[in-house]
């Protein structure tokens, strides 16, 4: 049996036009099927973005050959946020042995092939090209752990920030939810996108190091750090040592005539806007459009999980979660995850024998 379609976010004019809406404010643009569920980023953000009063619809896996498919719920009042989806998209692409994938958990009925390589950047480059100067914002893993300089295995070169390739003007690096209310409501209240450099959690371009309000550290620049594996490995060092919401720094990083400006992470979320994170009103499933399609195969691995807590003190080698997410744990109260879990089935006590 098919969920109520507007149970869910918008996806459609008809979707905008049963609410009512004659317009919306933020277009969220994801690489992954729409699945709402509070373990897919774009949803948890534009699920917060509505919480706070705001008109959000969503995009999702847009043709990106076709200009016409990013302008098919018309512009945005505010901004377009833009997301390659939970995984790099490359590493959704790709196996380590560079082959290509021949499917895809996040796209319906496993099909590949229905995001680009590099998907923030082209989805970016696409919305420019449709919307010309309205705010863009990018974010989520993808967006996060190429905020710097950064080496690309798949094409063995170390790339430019993904912000200057996707012509973006605000990155949001780690999970995302304060920074993208704050800009939002920066830009609702009328402030220019370029006035918004100083948002914990973000990355701006800038030509004048003098912008940044925080104390900061300066590391080797793009072009030393791709010419120099110790330059790269010194930048990499103190990228992640001033990963810290308490005591870390601004990081300034060149990137030929302009300067790349990585404010320093969000405060993590305390205990109870954690739990309000959690129990707003997810559907807690693939969008129906997808139910013809054979489903979104990735809800299997979620749809009956209790996200619980946040961040990894452990910086193993291998993951990227506490470049992400931070070192400092955060977690939801006992009595949230509670609410949250089905009732166990009623039982009736055994009898007890005289």
């Amino acid at each position: 049996m098919s969920i109520d379609r507007d149970l869910f976010l918008p996806v459609s004019r008809d979707d905008m036009a049963r609410r009512g809406w004659d317009s919306y404010d933020i277009l969220i643009i994801t690489g992954d099927a729409y699945v709402d569920h509070p373990s897919f980023g774009p949803t948890i953000i534009g699920r917060v973005l509505e919480a706070e009063g705001y008109r959000v619809a969503v995009l999702a896996q847009p043709d990106w050959r076709s200009p016409e498919a990013f302008a098919a719920l018309g512009r945005p009042r505010l901004a377009v946020m833009i997301s390659a989806g939970n995984l790099d998209s490359m590493v959704a692409h790709y196996t380590a042995a560079k082959k290509r994938r021949h499917d895809d958990a996040y796209s319906p009925g496993r099909k590949a092939g229905l995001r680009p390589d590099h998907a923030t950047v082209v989805y970016s480059n696409r919305v420019r090209e449709v919307f010309g100067d309205i705010p863009v914002v990018i974010g989520g893993l993808e967006a996060s752990l190429r905020r710097f300089a950064h080496y690309d295995y798949w094409e063995d070169k170390v790339r430019r920030s993904i912000l200057f390739d996707a012509q973006a003007d605000i990155l949001t690096y780690g999970m995302g939810e304060k920074a993208s209310v704050e800009i939002v409501s920066r830009l609702a209240s009328g402030t220019p996108v370029e006035e918004i450099t100083d948002v914990r959690g973000t990355c701006v371009a800038v030509r004048d190091p003098g912008v940044c309000t925080y104390p900061k550290v300066e590391v080797p620049s793009f072009e030393e750090v791709s010419a120099s594996k110790e330059a790269y490995a010194r930048a990499n060092m103190t990228e992640y040592l001033e990963h810290d919401p308490f005591v870390g720094k601004a990081i300034l990083q060149r990137h030929g005539r302009d300067l790349l400006l990585v404010n320093p992470p969000a405060p993590p979320l305390t205990t109870a806007e954690m739990d309000r994170v959690a129990e707003l009103p997810y559907v807690r499933e693939p969008h129906p459009m997808y139910d013809e399609m054979g489903g979104v195969p990735a809800i299997e691995e979620v749809r009956f999980s209790i996200t619980h807590n946040r961040g990894c003190f452990g910086a193993c080698n291998f993951c990227s979660l506490a470049f992400h997410q931070g070192r400092v744990i955060s977690a939801r109260s006992h009595e949230s995850v509670l609410r949250e879990a089905p009732p166990p089935p009623s039982a009736t006590p055994p009898a007890r024998s005289s």
